[in-house]
């Protein structure tokens, strides 16, 4: 289905990773990814990225972005007494002050990261993970994407903030829908997207069609030249570099915490070990390397401009 026309449902960013996201209305779209998406995570006593896939309860770490003060808001299980707030555009005097910096590891990938040094900060998530932990923000070094995103596989360079691989994950609504059937047939109850952590829904069209796009484009028309009366100069392209090969991060429930011992890990591996680089695991959800930055919003028009039968998963970092 080369040129399916849907349109965008949704629009998530996970400022700290691991913890509960935000659904938005709009968003920026970066190269990097959406903006202040995964730009935060927890690192350890040994500096090494702490996700849900080892501790379920991070769901229970509620993020907001308060605008008029332009800070990050952090809540530990809707506890405002344990509220922490950091600034979302620190200046270098300001992170000076505040931050050490120093090199923390995501999948054995060496980075910088701004540690923040306020007590309180420290002690409240030391407190809730029962571990020492440190809350960091991503340092100036870019992040080189490797794997299907290496330079050398898609032709330039581009970087991420923390999340696992690559910028941006896009998901249908309609592969969701034809997953939670199976799940209703067996008796289990169904599940919302935000369990695959997504930035960009959409609509869809046939379930799991997304399995061979290779380029969509946001708020365009492929039929239209962009710089002519009629097109859009603000078009969004974005590069669809793999599948998304899942954990059993998608087994805990972000209301609660609870994971369950075996769905839809279980119904996933059935069916959908689709990747001839990653056999092992089952596919959800497609990255993305966007080739150019604007504004997104909930509604516009998502076009599949190419497909590919070649996708294979290569290990990144």
């Amino acid at each position: 289905m080369a040129h399916l026309v849907s349109e965008i449902t949704g629009l998530r960013i996970y400022p700290i990773k691991s913890c509960r996201g935000i659904s938005l209305p709009s968003a920026k779209l970066t190269r990097q990814g959406l903006e202040l998406d995964r730009r935060w995570m927890f690192v350890d006593a040994k500096n090494k990225f702490v996700t849900i896939r080892s501790n379920p309860q991070m769901t229970l770490i509620n993020t907001a972005i308060d605008h008029d003060a332009g800070e990050l808001v952090i809540t530990v299980r809707d506890d405002v007494s344990k509220q922490v707030r950091v600034p979302l555009w620190p200046s270098q005097t300001w992170l000076k002050e505040h931050t050490d910096i120093l090199d923390v590891d995501v999948w054995e990938y060496i980075t910088d990261a701004y540690s923040y040094k306020d007590p309180k900060i420290k002690a409240t998530f030391t407190e809730f993970f029962g571990e020492d932990v440190s809350l960091v923000m991503k340092g100036p070094t870019q992040r080189v994407t490797t794997g299907n995103g290496s330079p050398e596989r898609l032709g330039r360079t581009e970087s991420v903030n923390f999340p696992d691989v690559l910028p941006v994950q896009i998901a249908s609504d309609s592969s969701l829908a034809e997953l939670n059937s199976r799940l209703k047939e067996r008796g289990h109850n169904e599940i919302t997207i935000e369990r695959f952590r997504p930035n960009i829904i959409i609509k869809g069209g046939e379930p799991w069609s997304e399995d061979d796009w290779k380029t969509v484009r946001i708020n365009g028309d492929s039929s239209l030249f962009t710089t002519l009366t009629g097109g859009n100069r603000n078009a969004m392209d974005i590069d669809v570099v793999a599948r998304c090969a899942r954990c059993q991060v998608p087994n805990v429930n972000p209301d609660t915490a609870e994971k369950n011992p075996k769905q839809p890990w279980d119904l996933l591996v059935s069916y959908r070990r689709v990747d001839e680089g990653i056999k092992f695991k089952p596919c959800f959800g497609m990255l993305c390397c966007p080739r150019n930055e604007g504004h997104l919003e909930v509604g516009m028009r998502f076009e599949v401009t190419a497909t590919t039968q070649a996708h294979k998963y290569v290990k990144g970092f």
